[in-house]
């Protein structure tokens, strides 16, 4: 078991403490996590008491515990909050230019309008321009020219 497994996994029981959570389940695979404690002084105590056999415990037992609270204790932070996302309307091979050789459509940090072209995707040998459907200022291109896109995959991001 890693250092990092049980750190995390004192994260998770502290964030559990910290907002009265009076249940807890998690079942992962082969893997079923169950915290369940009242919510009177004797709840605290309870998990205090799991954090210190945990942080006590050999590695084979305390790691099934925390291999799978890990993940939920980790917060993930989306970087594309708040930004709108153009996504492809068709299954194609991206083309960020109207020919080789040629400057892109866009770029980061250039402002687009509703309805201008930013790229193109082929599709079964036809030539579809892609038009934003937001104005803003491009923030990041996910994509790179010729490489094949799926239906609903984003493309740009916007502000």
């Amino acid at each position: 078991m890693k250092p990092q497994d049980i750190e995390d996994l004192k994260q998770l029981i502290d964030f559990l403490k910290a907002n009265q959570v009076a249940e807890f389940d998690l079942d992962r695979g082969d893997l079923k996590v169950r915290l369940k404690f009242e919510q009177a002084g004797g709840s605290v105590a309870n998990l205090n008491d799991l954090s210190r056999l945990l942080a006590s415990a050999p590695p084979s037992v305390a790691q099934a515990a925390s291999t799978a609270a890990a993940p939920a204790a980790a917060v993930p932070v989306d970087e594309n909050a708040g930004l709108h996302i153009v996504k492809s309307p068709i299954v194609g091979t991206f083309y960020s230019s109207p020919s080789p050789g040629a400057a892109s459509f866009v770029a980061p940090g250039d402002r687009v309008e509703k309805g201008q072209v930013i790229c193109i995707v082929e599709a079964m040998k036809l030539m579809n321009e892609i038009e934003s459907d937001a104005a803003g200022q491009v923030v990041k291109c996910f994509v790179t020219n010729g490489q094949p896109i799926e239906f609903g995959q984003p493309l740009f991001s916007l502000r």
